[in-house]
């Protein structure tokens, strides 16, 4: 089938989801389909320094296609960023390529901007549509202001499939924008197992002295970087020994490194890695660690398990799925620093608890989170939609309201 996968800021953004679209593509050549990626990206550099930006790499057996994201990049002139202009230029760019040789079906990566793009592209050129819903699109996009809500309400209600990593983030979309749980076809997030491996040589939980706690990702108060932060000054406060490295870059990284001088914790902040670092990054540590307040469903943790270190996290959407408390990781609530500080001190303490909870969970990863198992589920998504309509009977016309993200960067 020829396949338009619509990709939101693609590597060299830093994003779990930059991850998961590398894996999908080369899961989606694997399966025989000729695919076309269309990604917007940030040039500016004040999108670069919060995200990563640049036009996107190479991917073998893909023609990628780079779009830069003018319209937002205009967020400190009068009116804000004009998602409305990168919108349209997504569409366009899909219409010409259709009209060079037509695509099958249209598959956007996030619900807004990209799924509307698509849902529009789609009712011009007459081909259905996949929608991937992820974090923030069921977190908050559509709470900022009533131009999104209103465009993430069209794609929910009219996208030919909407897919979606797990039943709680499914249920969060349900209960705050009241669409009915059967739009959604869940399809697990997924690791590449043969990538991301233990330390040759190394039993899963084993760790040096002092415990190498390792937080790597989007560097956010919404992941949980500055609770992190805390905990690890509560854990000096006690005496208790440790070595703490925070991986990636993000909107909260000057916060962080503020924050870590005031407290005197001497945290490592290792900046960017790019994905073919990140498995080293794993083995060079022995606890994983993701307070997140909610995720779509967390690729780090995932990797995380498959490299058979513990992870630390919380009771949060898109973690509870994958992890439960005191069988395979330990969990306390988003934003419950001392709870945070007692599963750390556990975790440090106890050699067994360690051994015990990365094994389990590196087995479980190799059994069910597979790129091969969830490449397959979607390519045969693609085969049930071959030859259906899109919907064509919704009004294309949106306010264009203030929204608080038009006057700052972010992954909207």
């Amino acid at each position: 089938m020829r396949v338009l996968f619509c990709s939101r800021r693609f590597f060299p953004a830093i994003s779990g989801m930059s991850v998961y679209a590398l894996n999908l593509l080369r899961q989606l050549v694997a399966h025989g389909h000729d695919v076309t990626m269309v990604s917007q990206y940030r040039g500016d550099a004040t999108g670069t320094r919060v995200y990563g930006g640049g036009p996107p790499p190479p991917v073998p057996g893909v023609k990628v296609i780079g779009r830069q994201s003018l319209g937002e990049e205009a967020f400190a002139e009068p009116g804000g960023a004009d998602f409305e202009r990168d919108v349209q230029d997504m569409v366009d760019t899909i219409a010409a390529e259709h009209r060079a040789e037509p695509f099958d079906v249209l598959h956007a990566q996030y619900g807004y901007p990209n799924g509307w793009a698509v849902l529009l592209a789609a009712r011009q050129l007459g081909i259905p549509t996949v929608v991937s819903i992820q974090g923030g699109d069921g977190h908050w996009v559509g709470s900022c202001c009533e131009t999104h809500r209103l465009a993430m309400l069209l794609v929910l209600e009219h996208a030919n499939t909407l897919l979606i990593g797990c039943d709680s983030f499914a249920m969060e979309v349900v209960e705050r924008l009241a669409v009915p749980r059967d739009r959604f076809t869940i399809v697990p997030g997924a690791v590449d197992v043969h990538r991301f491996h233990p330390t040759p040589g190394r039993s899963p939980g084993d760790a040096e002295d002092p415990v190498r706690l390792f937080y790597h990702g989007r560097v956010d108060r919404r992941k949980g970087a500055l609770d992190f932060l805390e905990a690890l000054a509560a854990l000096r406060a006690e005496g208790l020994p440790f070595a703490a490295t925070i991986s990636g870059i993000g909107p909260d990284l000057d916060a962080c490194r503020e924050r870590d001088a005031a407290l005197g914790l001497g945290v490592h902040f290792s900046g960017y890695a790019d994905y073919d670092a990140a498995p080293a990054l794993y083995r060079e540590a022995d606890v994983f660690v993701s307070p997140t307040y909610a995720e779509g469903f967390s690729n780090t943790i995932l990797e995380a398990m498959a490299s058979g270190i513990p992870c630390v996290s919380c009771r949060a959407v898109g973690v509870m799925d994958c992890l439960r408390h005191d069988d395979n990781g330990l969990l306390s609530e988003p934003g419950d620093v001392p709870a945070l500080t007692a599963n750390l001190r556990r975790i440090i303490t106890d050699a067994p608890l360690r051994h015990r909870l990365a094994a389990t969970a590196l087995e479980e990863c190799r059994r069910t989170y597979s790129w091969e198992a969830v490449g397959a589920q979607i390519s045969g998504i693609y085969g049930a939609l071959r030859g259906q309509k899109p919907a064509v009977n919704f009004d294309v016309s949106l306010p264009r309201d203030a929204c608080r993200f038009r006057a700052q960067p972010h992954l909207l």
